[in-house]
C-alpha cells in the first residue's frame, strides 16, 4: 500500500487530497485540505504574483506539508502541480525557487491542455457518460472539454475564472448592468472563437470547480435537500437561471448569507458562475451535471494505473460522495 498527496495550487485556493491505493488499483480517501489563498489576486496585465499572495500560499503550503508528517511511516508519493496564475505569472521562475525551498520539493506548472486532460481522466472515470461538454472554472482560467463516445475530442483553456473576471469587469459589492454586459461580451467574444464548440450544442453540461459546485449547493439548501451528493447532482437550465438572478440582485453582504455560498466566495460568485451561464445560453444547453472530481482525481487515477498496471474501474464511493467546503 503506498500513500499519495496530491496538491492542487490554483488562483484561488490551494488543496490536497491524501489517498492510499492498492495493488489492485483500489483506494481510498484518507484526508483532504484547502485553504483559500487568492494567490491571482492584484496580478494585473503584467501577471505579477503579488507579495502577499506569494506570503498566504506558502504560510497554507506550510500546514499541508505539517500534516503529511503524518503518514512519514508510510511510503509517501507527492504529486504537486499548479495551474493557471502560475502558469501565467511573469515572475513564475522566482515562484518555484520560493516554493521548493518551502516545501523541499518541485512544483509542476501544468499546460491549460495538461490541466483539461487531468479534467477529463477525473470525471470520464467517475461518471457514465458518452457525450458531454466539460466545464473547469477556475480562478483566473476555464477548461473546456469536448467529449464523444468517451474520448476527449477537443479541448482548450481559456484565459478567465472567478478571480480575474470579478477583478476585471465586476464591482465588489452590488453589481451594475454595464458591468456585467462588458463581462458577458468578453466571455461570448472567446466562446466564439472556438470553433469546434458549436459540436456541443444539447450536449449536457458536465460543471467542475469551487464556483461552480457552489451553485448545486446553493440548490440543495433552497430545496432543503439533505444526504444528496455534489458528484452527479443536476439542475436544468431554468434552475441555474433563477438561482443566478436571486444571486444578481443582492449585494457583497447579502450573498455572503445565501444558504450553501462560503462567504469567502462571496465577492466572486457572480463572475465565477458566469462562464457556466454563458455557456448554457452558447451551446443552447438544458442541463447541468456537477462532478466532485476533477484535476486531482485525474492525476490520482493515472498514478494508480501506471503504478499498479490496473485502473481505477470503481472508485471509492466515499471519494465521491464527501462535499468539500468549496472556498
Amino acid at each position: 500500500m503506498t500513500v499519495i498527496a496530491v496538491i492542487d495550487l490554483g488562483s484561488n485556493s490551494v488543496r490536497m487530497t491524501v489517498s492510499r491505493y492498492h495493488h489492485d488499483g483500489s483506494y481510498e480517501v484518507l484526508a483532504r485540505f484547502q485553504e483559500m489563498v487568492r494567490l491571482s489576486t492584484g496580478m494585473g496585465p503584467d501577471k505579477v504574483l503579488q507579495p502577499e499572495a506569494v506570503a498566504r500560499t506558502l504560510t497554507a503550503l506550510n500546514k499541508f506539508k505539517q500534516a503529511l508528517k503524518v503518514y512519514d511511516n508510510d511510503k509517501v508519493e507527492i504529486h504537486a502541480v499548479a495551474t493557471a496564475a502560475v502558469r501565467q505569472a511573469s515572475n513564475q521562475a522566482e515562484f518555484l525557487i520560493a516554493f521548493k525551498k518551502e516545501m523541499g520539493f518541485e512544483l509542476n506548472v501544468l499546460t491549460g491542455e495538461e490541466e483539461a486532460h487531468f479534467d477529463f481522466v477525473g470525471v470520464i472515470n467517475t461518471f457514465p457518460i458518452n457525450d458531454a461538454l466539460i466545464l473547469d472554472t477556475g480562478g483566473a482560467s476555464s477548461e473546456l472539454i469536448l467529449v464523444r463516445n468517451k474520448q476527449a475530442v477537443h479541448a482548450v483553456s481559456l484565459p478567465v475564472g472567478a478571480v480575474n473576471i470579478s477583478e476585471s469587469y465586476l464591482e465588489k459589492d452590488h453589481i451594475s448592468a454595464g458591468a456585467l454586459f462588458s463581462a458577458i461580451v468578453a466571455l461570448r467574444q472567446l466562446f466564439g472563437d472556438i470553433s469546434w464548440l458549436r459540436e456541443s450544442i444539447n450536449m449536457p453540461l458536465i460543471a467542475l470547480g469551487g464556483s461552480n459546485r457552489t451553485l448545486a449547493k446553493i440548490s440543495r439548501k433552497k430545496e432543503k435537500i439533505q444526504g444528496m451528493a455534489v458528484h452527479g447532482y443536476h439542475l436544468n437550465v431554468g434552475e441555474v437561471a433563477l438561482i443566478y438572478q436571486n444571486i444578481l440582485k443582492k449585494d457583497l453582504e447579502e450573498r455572503k448569507k445565501i444558504p450553501g455560498l462560503a462567504k469567502e466566495r462571496g465577492d466572486i460568485i457572480v463572475g465565477g458562475l458566469l462562464p457556466l451561464v454563458e455557456l448554457l445560453l452558447f451551446t443552447e444547453g438544458q442541463q447541468v451535471i456537477f462532478s466532485q472530481s476533477g484535476l486531482r482525481e485525474g492525476i490520482l487515477f493515472e498514478q494508480i494505473a501506471a503504478n499498479t498496471g490496473h485502473n481505477v474501474v470503481s472508485p471509492e464511493p466515499a471519494a465521491m460522495t464527501i462535499d468539500t467546503e468549496d472556498l
